[in-house]
């Protein structure tokens, strides 16, 4: 590899946190790191402009695009928190909200409009031809929650250099987690520690999220994407393979990312807060909202569902506005019709939910009963991330009546002989994920407390590991398309 290579943008090799050439970059930021981290504003300065270089080798130019918005938008918080007058004020915040989502709209849904309008109108517009800037999804739903804070009282707007350092922190600048400016903002003005808790942490949480993204994810993902990519070659049992292999990994991909990102924000004395908690494992869909993807979910309740009216305007209404606040989670995801098919079966399965609270609010205590109730979300939402991996809403259909129609219990041996690498690593990934808490508690006071040398051993392993089930080339993060 060249070394100018490192200051080009290259859409086909993306910083990935699992790459060779980014564990290099940031050993070597590291090192640096450890001599400035303690003057506080060398220390920002060179977080931001690290940031910036991450965000350039992910997204190319739409740096620029990236400054723009973020300045903009923290030129609107002086604009709001300042203004005296309260028509004047809201209007300033109106207008800021909207400019911060005129580019997403523009980048993400002009298409989607377009195709929609000509569809209905019967006339022939043309689409652009539009590249989306990574992370433009995730850093303008941060932005939006810092304009609202300051609207709202909530916080108080800081200093340019620091809302840039919490905008453009590059752990979570391009896949989240959307992070809260009240979290992040008193951590850049405090002292930073890096003690050996943090680090064994750090490390431990790199290692977990290395082995879901790098072995586990990327291998399962050759087999759903040969079976996605050509759907009416293959039979309802190999769909059904496929859409357990895919349920499987967008969480161990992205939850793997959310691991990495979180470890690295450790190793440089920051915490970012957690965006999974066993999701698996939830035995009805409202408890698997309050464990997955847990920055979005929280903030499309406070700033969604609880402006909407929450659970403030009747039960009926309530209903509404949980149903329209996963419309719009969905529409989030992508400019599709099969997102605002996800975001809408979720919402019916939690307004199912809460109609059954209703009937039979008391919780059952029996084993069998949480079984079923977890199996049946389980099964739910299996089936739900079919349309995120299908190409349309036709496909989406297609699959999911081979699944019902089309499954043979006889293939299912023909499966296993021909792909057994491929049933030991779903069975391997399901267990994992669904292991006690307790279990995994064990396994990390025992990482702790090893030595240098067998983490040393144990990350070789694992690289090695990961030579051996890798693809001929790198997967990105799936959520880096969102």
């Amino acid at each position: 590899m060249e070394w100018t290579n490192l200051f080009i943008h290259n859409p086909s090799e993306p910083l990935l946190f699992h790459t060779g050439i980014f564990l290099f970059l940031f050993s070597l930021f590291l090192i640096a790191y450890s001599f400035i981290y303690q003057n506080q504003k060398v220390r920002n300065i060179s977080l931001i402009l690290f940031g910036f270089y991450f965000y350039y080798k992910a997204s190319g130019l739409f740096l620029i695009l990236l400054i723009i918005s973020l300045s903009a938008d923290y030129i609107f918080s002086k604009w709001i928190h300042n203004c005296k007058k309260t028509k004047l004020r809201k209007l300033i915040f109106i207008f800021g909200i909207l400019f911060s989502l005129s580019f997403l709209v523009y980048f993400k849904y002009s298409n989607f409009f377009l195709e929609n309008i000509s569809y209905l109108t019967h006339n022939n517009y043309i689409l652009s031809d539009l590249i989306l800037p990574i992370g433009i999804s995730f850093y303008t739903f941060q932005s939006i929650s810092y304009l609202v804070d300051i609207y709202q009282n909530k916080i108080q707007p800081s200093g340019f250099m620091n809302y840039m350092l919490y905008m453009t922190f590059f752990p979570h600048l391009v896949a989240g987690p959307i992070v809260r400016a009240k979290d992040f903002l008193p951590q850049i003005t405090s002292a930073t520690k890096l003690n050996k808790d943090n680090i064994n942490e750090a490390f431990y949480l790199i290692i977990k999220g290395f082995i879901k993204k790098a072995i586990i994810a990327d291998f399962i993902a050759q087999y759903a994407d040969s079976v996605f990519s050509t759907p009416d070659g293959f039979s309802g049992t190999e769909h059904l393979i496929s859409s357990l292999c895919y349920t499987l990994q967008i969480f161990c991909d992205f939850s793997g990312y959310t691991d990495m990102a979180i470890g690295i924000a450790l190793l440089l004395g920051f915490r970012l807060c957690i965006n999974f908690d066993s999701p698996y494992k939830s035995i009805n869909i409202t408890n698997f909202w309050h464990r997955w993807h847990i920055s979005l979910s929280s903030w499309l309740r406070d700033y969604v569902y609880i402006p909407f009216g929450g659970n403030k305007k009747g039960f009926s209404l309530q209903m509404l506005f949980l149903l329209l606040t996963m419309l719009i989670g969905g529409f989030w995801h992508g400019a599709s019709w099969k997102f605002v098919f996800w975001g809408a079966g979720h919402g019916m399965l939690l307004i199912l939910h809460k109609l059954i609270l209703l009937k039979f609010p008391k919780k059952s205590d029996k084993p069998i009963f949480n079984f079923v109730s977890w199996l049946f979300t389980f099964i739910c939402v299996s089936l739900l991330w079919i349309p995120f991996r299908a190409t349309s809403m036709e496909e989406t259909i297609f699959i999911y009546n081979k699944i019902f129609t089309d499954i043979e219990f006889k293939y299912f041996s023909a499966i296993y002989f021909s792909n057994t690498l491929l049933i030991y690593f779903l069975l391997i990934g399901y267990t994992i994920t669904l292991l006690p808490n307790t279990i995994k508690e064990f396994v990390k006071k025992q990482f702790y407390h090893a030595s240098i040398i067998t983490k040393f051993v144990i990350l070789a392993i694992l690289i090695q590991l990961f030579l051996q089930v890798k693809s001929s080339s790198i997967q990105p993060f799936i959520y880096f398309h969102f």
